[in-house]
């Protein structure tokens, strides 16, 4: 899948984040390997997203480094996209807003329209294809941003609680978009508040809590045997603040 160099692994070292006074994120330090599947977890208010938004370079920390691959390279950010929690459509058809989000690197015309056009038969949107985006279903729009993040071929993919407004079958078809991505070779970065999704997608699990990092670990130790009392106090689904 991804010919020439690789933007991963992603390193993360003392990411912090203060507002008047206050830090949001503290400290935070991890590294992301290529092919894991790694899910963010904690409560509200826990830094998951903020976190993924330094690493996607729309957000500067107070302090700390986002590195990727050993450097610092903003011009490798087509190589990793983003899915956010509510996606923005364009005023523009299905296929539209995928051909434009391929028409920002260098393909051609007809390449573009080639592209989209797979993108939406493999994720069973073909149907949808000249229906302006807006009108769609939440989970037709959010099955449209992940083709449209699909279609651009990344190397990383960030997903920021991206079925936590879906019903159950929208939320299973994302789901299965994850796993085909991750199929494909694509390196899965998401956050969310669901302990049973996080059972069933992740391969290691952050765990955060006041803005710091808790644990890192793989997902089986985490659920099985959590190494914080914050950790053990969100799996029996107890509220933390």
């Amino acid at each position: 899948m991804h010919g020439g160099f690789s933007i991963l692994p992603l390193s993360v070292e003392g990411l912090t984040y203060a507002v008047r006074g206050r830090a949001l994120v503290d400290g935070v330090s991890f590294q992301i390997v290529r092919g894991r599947r790694t899910i963010i977890m904690g409560p509200n208010g826990a830094g998951k997203s903020l976190t993924l938004r330094f690493c996607h370079g729309l957000l500067q920390p107070t302090s700390g480094s986002v590195r990727w691959n050993g450097a610092i390279h903003a011009n490798r950010r087509r190589r990793h996209a983003m899915v956010f929690q509510r996606p923005v459509m364009l005023r523009r058809s299905a296929l539209a807003n995928l051909s434009y989000a391929l028409g920002l690197g260098d393909a051609r015309r007809a390449e573009r329209q080639a592209r989209a056009r797979e993108a939406l038969d493999r994720f069973g949107l073909a149907a949808l294809a000249r229906r302006p985006a807006r009108v769609l279903s939440g989970g037709e729009q959010q099955r449209l941003a992940m083709a449209r993040a699909w279609v651009l071929d990344p190397e990383l993919l960030f997903l920021d609680e991206p079925t936590s407004s879906l019903d159950p079958a929208a939320t299973r078809a994302v789901e299965e978009m994850i796993g085909a991505f991750h199929a494909d070779g694509m390196t899965i970065v998401m956050t969310t508040h669901d302990l049973g999704q996080a059972r069933r997608l992740a391969d290691e699990v952050l765990f955060m809590h006041h803005g710091r990092l808790l644990e890192h670990t793989p997902a089986d130790e985490f659920f099985d045997r959590p190494r914080s009392e914050a950790a053990r106090a969100f799996i029996k689904g107890e509220l933390l603040w």
